[in-house]
């Protein structure tokens, strides 16, 4: 707010009428109610037209005040209709000369693009800031969109397939099917995809900023033009109007917080060092770049560090020009136009920045939501339909090996496989059943028998349900290993709940392979949900076999140790 009332009065003020009449008076009102947030909603279309009705008699900012004004009101088309009627206006009640003309209009169109723009990306700032997590939502509603198409189409297929596959008794394939099935769900989730970020995004913010750039570039080479410099002269003053003009954009540019423009140590001092030559002119002194350079200190310093400096820029400016015979009146001017032309480029550069910033963290939560929605589902469906498709494949075999028990187990595969099939619908949208321990026991018990491994499991205890879901999943996850990873003869399910800990452990023998293996995705993502619940999990190899040991607390701030933490005072 602050700097929108420094900008309105860089733009409304005039040195030359320190006291403005009435009508430029009631035209800064009017322009504070169109560009601050809470008086905004007193505008209607008779206070654009109050305006409009003013402005000719309002003195030399009016113009550039009412061309903001039809930019922060007018919808549509008629938006540039009105702004282009107002620059031509005013061109032609500034008809003198050339100079006179090009410069009223082109400061009638920069002067309220500034003001247009420090206002409107204020209030996209704060919009911005407002549905920040609005981004995150979308991408991750679209993220499971994505998803439910993707495991439709592959998993989906397969799991249908295989139910059709047991209805024709074709135990060999489904066991093949299963296989590559199983092989897709234990895979890691692909990198996120960028998030979408058309809805809110400040697409005013640059094109404004390198037009105030061009606006001025061109008004101060129109002036330069009509002074009729000598060839000499002119040539390297329009090459160090550019070069300012270029240096003051690129420290305007947005940038991460904290980041400097590269080699901004010595373009900055090359920059006030051309925006102060023109000052040494031979014939005159030209102090129009003074307030670029001065821009930019405040652009690129702290406050407390650019203000001082920025004021001693322009007393030295202003020394100058009265050594060089500038009329004090002239150097007041000149000053004064220095410094609102370095806090219209600090406003406009600051607000494009914040909006920018805030564009960029909207894109940082968004993907960031996204990474952890894919990880959700990728871990969901290799804990979830893992163990099904690999108690489809046990149960294939044993088809495969025991013909005359085949109708049992293919009508077991379709069952399993239209529970995995609600599974694949379920997970993306995050909305299937809680599993159950008191089931999953059961099924741990029909499976590995199944497989052939003698199987030890103590009965279900009562648990708080997001503890007994935990340990289902745990034990699901185990009794996947276990069926993938061993030729196990026996298994040993033993469960526990005492001193407000619950404990699992599930042991088996006939393991296979290296002992130094690393943990596979499935260890790390029970781990997660274990530590993400205040528990621990242990998986080691044992003597011939594997042991995998939970410890879960069930009663509200107690730790899997049972050692109730310290709290300081």
């Amino acid at each position: 707010m602050v700097i929108i009332l420094v900008v309105l009065a860089g733009v409304a003020f005039d040195p030359l009428a320190p006291l403005p009449g009435v009508p430029a008076i009631v035209m800064v009102i009017l322009q504070v109610v169109h560009s601050l947030p809470r008086p905004r909603r007193l505008v209607g279309p008779w206070t654009l037209v109050a305006q409009a009705l003013l402005f000719v008699w309002a003195g030399q900012g009016a113009p550039g005040l009412l061309t903001a004004s039809v930019l922060l009101i007018a919808r549509g088309p008629a938006r540039w209709v009105l702004t282009g009627a107002v620059v031509a206006v005013t061109g032609l009640l500034n008809t003198a000369d050339a100079y006179t003309c090009v410069n009223a209009m082109v400061n009638a169109l920069t002067q309220g693009l500034v003001v247009f723009g420090v206002t409107r990306l204020n209030d996209l700032r704060a919009e911005l800031h407002a549905a920040r997590h609005e981004l995150a939502e979308t991408s991750v509603a679209e993220e499971r969109e994505r998803a439910s198409r993707e495991f439709e189409s592959v998993l989906g297929s397969s799991l249908s397939a295989i139910t059709a596959l047991a209805a024709q008794g074709r135990t060999s394939e489904i066991v093949a099917l299963a296989r590559r099935a199983a092989a897709r769900a234990r895979q890691a989730p692909p990198a996120p995809a960028q998030p979408p970020f058309d809805d809110l995004t400040p697409r005013l913010a640059l094109p404004i900023l390198v037009t105030v750039h061009l606006g001025f570039l061109i008004v101060s080479a129109v002036f330069l033009w009509r002074a009729a410099l000598p060839p000499g002269v002119l040539a390297p003053a329009l090459l160090i109007l550019a070069g300012v003009t270029g240096l003051q954009l690129r420290h305007s540019w947005p940038r991460p917080p904290g980041v400097r423009p590269a080699h901004a140590g010595w373009t900055l001092p090359l920059q006030l060092a051309l925006a102060l030559a023109p000052l040494f002119f031979p014939d005159r002194p030209y102090p129009q770049l003074i307030g670029y350079a001065a821009g930019s200190l405040l652009i690129l310093w702290t406050r407390w560090a650019a203000f001082p400096v920025v004021g001693a820029v322009l007393a030295a400016a202003s020394v100058v020009m009265a050594l060089r015979g500038i009329a004090p009146v002239d150097n007041l001017y000149w000053t004064f136009n220095a410094l609102a032309i370095a806090v219209m480029f600090h406003g406009l550069a600051l607000h494009t920045d914040m909006v920018v910033q805030v564009r960029q963290a909207r894109l940082a939560l968004a993907g960031i939501a996204v990474e952890r929605e894919r990880r959700r589902i990728a871990r969901d469906v290799h804990d979830l339909l893992g163990y099904s498709l690999s108690a489809i494949v046990v149960k294939g075999e044993l088809a495969v090996r025991m013909p005359e028990r085949s109708a049992e187990q293919l009508a077991d595969i379709t069952r399993i496989a239209e529970r995995a099939l609600a599974d694949v619908a379920a997970i993306p949208r995050d909305s299937g059943r809680p599993l159950s321990l008191a089931t999953e026991l059961a099924s741990a018990r029909e499976v590995l028998s199944t497989a052939g491994a003698g199987v030890h499991a103590d009965p279900a205890v009562e648990l708080p349900p997001e503890v007994d879901a935990l340990l289902a999943t745990v034990l699901r996850e185990a009794v996947t290993n276990v069926l993938r990873h061993s030729r196990a003869r026996t298994c040993r399910i033993e469960l526990t709940a005492r001193d407000a800990t619950a404990r699992l452990r599930i042991a088996n023998d006939g393991v296979t392979g290296p002992d130094a293996a690393p943990p596979g995705q499935g260890l790390r993502n029970l781990a997660q949900r274990v530590s993400a619940h205040g528990g621990t999990l242990r998986a080691s190899r044992v003597d011939g076999g594997y042991e995998l040991l939970v410890l879960q607390p069930t009663g509200f701030g107690r730790d899997a140790d049972g050692v109730e933490p310290v709290t300081g005072t």
